[in-house]
């Protein structure tokens, strides 16, 4: 009999950005560069676990703007050109560090891996990454879960419920498009809960969420096995939560794994480092220098000069940490289990761009834990939807409203740096449930008058990703962020003069239907009130 389970939860997520008017533009290429450095460096660890006859379970969340992404042929085709311009520079990297055999080792290395990388996006995906998750979701490796469609900030979303509805109803129908079946959880954005959103949840057929440590710990009552077992809401919806300890491993900048001095450095890449004349045709068109993912440093810790990154040391370094991650948790839920009346479940979310981007050999550490697990069986893998046939029957509490940002719950998304977006959030979206009510049950409404109010609704739900005001925050991407949300406030309000109009302006109508081309099958009726 298993000792405890391990619930290794991954949340793949990313704006929606899509700039047709520009072969270059650089936040699209944090697409590209997460297609390169995360979803398909784990994919493809999926296929070597199968190949290699090893059971694992992963639940992966794929943002519906993430789904939408990765199924746009223009992004493709852009995808296609940025894995080719870096197999090219990486073969010039091979004859320009021939003469210095310890560079040359690491260039070849590269050179190799996008090679394979490219082969595998074409010849096993079929340019479609979907296609890889919806194989390991249906053969029951994984469960791919839904998220707001949009990363909307719930809570400061419901000021108008139907906002809030809508996120999730877009959310269930676009999971539904791209992987044939209705998802069974959610990952909330930002892990943000508010009293009351279960019912939400729960009406449009979600099974389970996934909290924060706080979120649950400061429910009421509290929660008898604190994380170590899911609860129930009052609405029947599951919610699990975060175990501390696991995520500490691999998130801290002082005890992660990430930080060890084998592994490979982030910030030292050559597109930063070489001879600007070599390297601009590799950077933005611009002159603006960015990371092309090839990087010759690891760690090395100290106050000298960094030392060349060794892929071989970094693969043994994931095994040793493997078997670490591994045997603490067989100690925590040996601890843990005789307290409970069930195994201990150990939950461990992650966002995923952690494996592979951030953390390089992410991708060879989940590989290699799940070897431990095959090889010892002290602990199971297992998705929260196996979890709860095994336990059917849990505490009822309610959860505490909570988020997984900054001292744990909405200060992030809302501030002084960013408060003056919501203003026009509400307003869109009262604006939106008005005219959908008035407009929704029209019997001689036009074609041009329904494709004008998509398109608003489009808009609207662009408006509202919590990304633009996390960046805000962060001090990251301010300008672009800044710009996208006041973009999408004009498009909005130009759409919606157009609606009042004799004539509309077909030009702007077809441009903002080909660039934020986001749920191409959504329904303006969806904010319906009546």
């Amino acid at each position: 009999m298993t000792s405890g389970y391990w619930i290794p939860v991954l949340h793949s997520h990313l704006p929606f950005i899509k700039h047709p008017e520009y072969d270059f533009f650089l936040e699209e290429h944090w697409l590209f560069e997460a297609i390169s450095e995360t979803y398909i460096p784990l994919l493809m660890r999926m296929e070597k676990l199968i190949e290699e006859n090893t059971d694992f379970r992963l639940t992966i969340s794929l943002t519906p703007p993430l789904c939408e992404m990765l199924a746009d042929d223009l992004l493709k085709e852009k995808y296609l050109k940025y894995i080719d311009k870096l197999i090219e520079l990486s073969g010039r990297e091979v004859e320009r560090l021939k003469e210095d055999s310890e560079f040359h080792r690491v260039a070849f290395f590269y050179y190799q891996r996008f090679r394979e990388i490219r082969a595998f996006y074409v010849n096993y995906l079929g340019l479609d990454v979907i296609k890889g998750y919806r194989l390991f979701n249906n053969n029951g490796n994984i469960e791919i879960i839904t998220c707001g469609a949009t990363h909307g900030f719930l809570p400061l979303l419901r000021i108008t419920p139907r906002a809030v509805e809508a996120q999730i109803e877009i959310a269930v129908a676009t999971h539904i498009k791209h992987f044939k079946t209705p998802p069974r959880g959610i990952w909330l954005p930002e892990c943000a809960y508010f009293s009351g959103l279960d019912g939400v949840l729960k009406q449009r057929g979600i099974q389970f969420f996934f909290l924060d440590t706080h979120g649950l710990n400061e429910g009421k009552p509290a929660p008898r096995y604190s994380v170590y077992a899911p609860v129930y809401t009052i609405n029947e919806v599951a919610v699990f939560a975060r175990d501390p300890h696991s995520s500490n491993q691999v998130w801290s900048s002082e005890i992660g794994y990430p930080g060890d001095f084998d592994y490979r450095d982030f910030y030292k890449d050559i597109g930063f480092d070489l001879d600007f004349d070599y390297i601009k045709p590799y950077i933005s068109p611009d002159g603006i220098r960015v990371f092309t993912g090839i990087k010759y440093y690891k760690v090395t810790g100290g106050e000298g000069e960094k030392k060349v990154y060794n892929p071989e040391a970094a693969y043994n370094k994931t095994i040793m940490h493997a078997r670490h991650f591994y045997s603490q948790r067989v100690e925590q839920v040996k601890n843990i289990s005789p307290l409970m009346d069930r195994p201990a479940a150990v939950v461990s979310p992650y966002d995923a761009e952690l494996f592979g981007h951030w953390w390089f050999e992410g991708p060879d550490f989940l590989y290699n834990i799940f070897k431990e697990i095959k090889k010892h069986g002290a602990i199971e893998a297992i998705t929260p939807v196996e979890y709860l046939e095994k336990h059917p029957k849990n505490q009822v509490i309610l959860p505490s409203p909570s988020s997984w940002g900054g001292k744990g719950y909405y200060g992030v998304w809302i501030n002084e740096g960013n408060d003056w977006i919501y203003r026009h959030l509400h307003y869109m979206a009262d604006k939106m449930a008005e005219i959908a009510d008035e407009y929704g049950n029209k019997a001689d409404i036009s074609e041009s008058e329904t494709r004008i109010l998509n398109q608003m609704v489009r808009e609207l739900l662009l408006a509202q990703s919590s990304d633009w005001a996390f960046l805000m925050t962060t001090q990251t991407a301010v300008e672009y962020s800044t710009k996208r949300t006041k973009e999408h406030i004009y498009n909005f309000e130009k759409l919606y003069g157009s609606l009042l109009s004799t004539t509309v302006d077909y030009d702007f109508l077809f441009w903002l239907e080909y660039k934020n081309s986001i749920f191409q099958e959504l329904d303006f009726r969806v904010f319906m009130t009546t």
